[in-house]
């Protein structure tokens, strides 16, 4: 066994030992110490700081500094409330209340794309509270297939699958799952991604925020090749912690795409441009601190420049 197994059963312990504190307090209570933790994260310990802070100014060229702390400090205040609000979300929104904590955006056209008697492709990024997103489904009486990555602490790994799975969310892992999400599709079922994850040197490079960024295909792909409408979906938090708009950014259905978003290319250029513009509404509810950019190689700035190959060939 490695050292850094030895870590993992009180790692677990040591997160499950803080959920349980934090459940057990007000959510108030809680948001009040996410403020001063996201002083501490951002001003004192500052970690990752410079990323954070470059990534914004690349979004958000007009700003000041004073401005763009504010939106690194909002940052950082998101992911502690976020993680409260996860903590707090199943104890407190049930099939019979979730009125009082969630508004639907657009209700009508989001009730009638998620019903479709076809194969849905859900799309969100980190933004907003996401994982309420799923939990909001079930609660819908939507049930989805969400793909995420499999995290390293089984203990860990394990527990975050078990509250995900709590209300007819079921997940898919991110290596080797893809003939599942096929079964899913071709099943008329609900499959779920985020959309702004790196996807290395060989993915589809489009604009995002004005730089270069790599998607996977397959989001794409999925639309294109199994007559599966592409549902971008956003949770942000509204007027208070654990208050959420569950919205319906726009919808790219294949049987009625524009003749300029038909391809591999062209479709993940649509939903990244679409994100950004939900993005740029709330934007200390995006993650700024992971690495969503990168330098595209040389034959990655060539292929950006040139239209992407059709679906099928793709």
């Amino acid at each position: 066994m490695s050292i850094r197994r030895c870590f993992d059963l009180p790692l677990y312990l040591l997160v499950r030992v803080i959920i349980a504190v934090v459940q057990a307090i007000s959510i108030e209570t809680c948001v009040g110490w996410a403020h001063g933790a996201a002083w501490l994260m951002y001003d004192v310990v500052r970690m990752r700081r410079k990323l954070v802070d470059d990534n914004i100014q690349q979004a958000f060229p007009e700003l000041s500094q004073h401005e763009r702390n504010k939106i690194g400090r909002g940052m950082w205040l998101h992911l502690l409330t976020m993680i409260c609000e996860i903590a707090h979300a199943p104890r407190k929104i049930h099939a019979t209340n979730w009125r009082k904590y969630v508004k639907l955006g657009r209700t009508r056209e989001l009730v009638t794309a998620m019903l479709l008697n076809r194969p849905r492709v859900l799309v969100s990024a980190h933004f907003g509270n996401f994982e309420v997103a799923g939990l909001m489904s079930g609660l819908l009486g939507i049930s989805t297939f969400t793909v995420t990555r499999t995290l390293d602490n089984k203990y860990l790994d394990d527990y975050v699958i078990r509250f995900r799975e709590l209300n007819w969310q079921f997940i898919l892992p991110k290596m080797g799952s893809a003939n599942d999400a096929d079964a899913v599709l071709k099943n008329k079922g609900a499959l779920a991604l985020l959309g702004d994850q790196h996807a290395g040197d060989k993915g589809c490079w489009v604009d995002f925020f004005g730089r270069p960024a790599s998607c996977h295909k397959a989001l794409a792909l999925f639309t294109l090749l199994s007559d599966a409408p592409m549902i971008l979906l956003t949770c942000k938090r509204s007027h208070a912690p654990l208050h959420f708009e569950l919205g319906l950014a726009d919808i790219a259905d294949p049987q009625a795409l524009p003749k300029d978003c038909t391809d591999v290319k062209t479709l993940t250029q649509w939903y990244n441009r679409v994100l950004e513009e939900e993005i740029r509404k709330a934007p200390d509810q995006y993650w700024w601190l992971h690495r969503r950019w990168r330098e595209p190689p040389k034959r990655g700035r060539a292929k950006t420049a040139d239209r992407a190959p059709s679906a099928k060939a793709a």
